[in-house]
This record gives structure tokens, sequence and C-alpha cells, in this order.
């Protein structure tokens, strides 16, 4: 498959780690933490009916049961992406940092992938700088939605700090998280308005907002507007526009983000993760559609769809 020559760079997948399960039973823990057992699994069936709704839309197919190893995990994803003519993949997650830095050097010219460590613990600095010094990995993620403490405190400047010295990229989700809503621990960092002083504050770090603010996207529009370093991408199936008091559709989402913000500061992504489906080719396809139909030139639709990742992952150097 191909796409008239046009490279293809996700700066936004999940790698399908066999650790996946544990993950998903420490955040329901830390619901139970915050509302009680019963309300905590109320919580994730309600998630679980919105996936199941939105892959049925899509014309997903569940994920699957079987548990497969990294190594065979990494072998699908390469082969998948090839077929569907994906040139690389950026992992944000991967089952901690040495795990996703083990799964980088299985293909280390289709992988890449991010440190995506604790945000607030004490040796998140340390920790970051050891990431991409000794590991390889080329920026940071975080899940702004699911912090405890404002993104903007003051007490992780040092991780920030770290971020622009080593001037890695740093994704951070703002907005609603998964299914139905999703489930944010502190309700400031929903917003990515959140993050307007940190930014201002270090302008040299890139910050990249997934998913169009997923919701918030008057918001990330202002912070755009003040902070030049403010990165937005693509990712996902962009569901949360069925929920604005406006109307919105793909469209006019591209349309308005390019003429305010430009195709320097966008870049796709998928927000793949799972098999059967792997890379979600549908989204690319819609997206490319989009590009082509508010008449962006071939150059802006590269920049887009690879080059200013590639250039915020280092690639040509």
């Amino acid at each position: 498959m191909a796409f008239d020559g046009l490279k293809v760079l996700d700066f936004h997948a999940h790698f399908p780690t066999a650790s996946w399960t544990k993950w998903a039973a420490s955040w329901k823990q830390r619901l139970a933490e915050r509302y009680g057992d019963e309300n905590a699994h109320l919580l994730m069936e309600q998630s679980a009916r919105d996936r199941e709704e939105m892959r049925r839309l899509w014309g997903f197919a569940p994920p699957e049961s079987e548990v497969h190893s990294d190594e065979e995990q990494a072998a699908r994803w390469v082969a998948d992406i090839e077929v569907k003519g994906v040139e690389r993949v950026n992992f944000v997650t991967g089952g901690g940092n040495d795990n996703m830095a083990k799964i980088v050097r299985f293909y280390p010219d289709k992988f890449s992938g991010f440190a995506h460590h604790s945000l607030f613990s004490e040796d998140a600095p340390s920790e970051l700088e050891r990431a991409v010094e000794d590991l390889g990995l080329k920026g940071y993620k975080v899940i702004g939605s699911s912090q405890t403490r404002p993104i903007d405190d003051k007490f992780i400047y040092p991780v920030w700090e770290m971020a622009e010295k080593m001037r890695i990229p740093v994704i951070i989700h703002f907005g609603v998280l998964g299914g139905g809503g999703g489930s944010a621990l502190d309700l400031r960092n929903m917003n990515p308005l959140t993050l307007w002083e940190v930014a201002k504050m270090f302008p040299k770090i890139p910050f990249v907002i997934p998913h169009f603010g997923a919701g918030y996207l008057r918001e990330l529009l202002q912070l755009c507007w003040s902070c030049p370093n403010v990165y937005i991408d693509t990712s996902g199936s962009n569901r949360w526009m069925r929920w604005m008091p406006f109307e919105i559709d793909l469209q006019g989402l591209f349309r308005k983000v390019v003429e305010t913000v430009g195709p320097d500061r966008l870049i796709f992504g998928s927000d793949s993760s799972y098999f059967p489906r792997g890379f979600s080719v549908i989204y690319l396809r819609k997206q490319l559609e989009v590009c082509h139909s508010i008449g962006l030139d071939e150059a802006s639709i590269e920049k887009i769809f690879y080059k200013n990742a590639a250039k915020l992952l280092k690639l040509d150097a």
C-alpha cells in the first residue's frame, strides 16, 4: 500500500506489551482509592462499553486475548506497517523505559520510543536523563489527565529543566481519557491551558498535545497562540468531536488548526496499539483525504505526515 510516494511517520502509537493487563489493574486501583471499589468497577465498565461502541463505528475487531511476547509483537508491528505503507512508528508507551528501549532495539530503523515514567517521582529528572542518554529514547510522554497534582506544579520544574537541557519533545495528554469521557484525577489537568506557564518558562521544549486537545480545542488553540513551542498531534478517532457544543468534523478541525497554528506544528499520529487492528490505516486515509480536500499543498502534507515528527525525533541526525 502506498500513498503516492508520501513518507509517513506515526508519531503516537502504544506498544501492546504483555504487561498491559498489569497497567489496567493499576489504573483500576487508582480509581478505587479515589472513588471506592464498586464505583471504580462501574467506571471501568462504562469505559469498556464506550470503546466497544467506537470499535463498532470504525469496523475494528476487538483486541485479541492471546498473549504474545514483545519480540513477537515487534515483528508483527514491522510486518503490519510495511504492508500499510508506513515508514516508521514512534511508541509513546511500552511497558516502562527499559522495556521500551528493548523494543526499539529490535528494529531501530523502524521504531523509536519515549520515556513514560512517573512525572512526580523523586527521581523523575534523573530517570528522564537515563532514558534519553543511556537508553536512547527520544522524548517523554505524560498523561496530564491522570495526575493527582497540577501539571504546572513547581515541584516538577527539574523535569522540564532536564527535558530542555536534552532538547527532547514532551507529549502531554490533556482532555478526556479513554471511553465514556474517561476519568481524570485532577480536573485542572484536563485543560491544556494548565501548561501555559510551563510552556512560557521553558520555550525550548517542544510540547506536543495529542488528539487536538481531546475536547479542549478552544483552549488548545489559545495555548498555541501564546506559546509557539506547542505542537498538536492528530492521533486517534477524535471521537470527542461528537461532544462539542458546536458543529465540527474532521475537515473543519484540520482547516481551523492549519489556518491558526499552521502546518509546521501539526503532527500525524494514529494512537494505534492492539492486534488484530495493528496500525489504524483508516485514520491515515481519512486525514490525508481531509488535507487534500482543504487544499493543502504537498509540502505542507509532507510536514504533517513525516517531516515535523522526524525533526522533533532528530531522525536526520
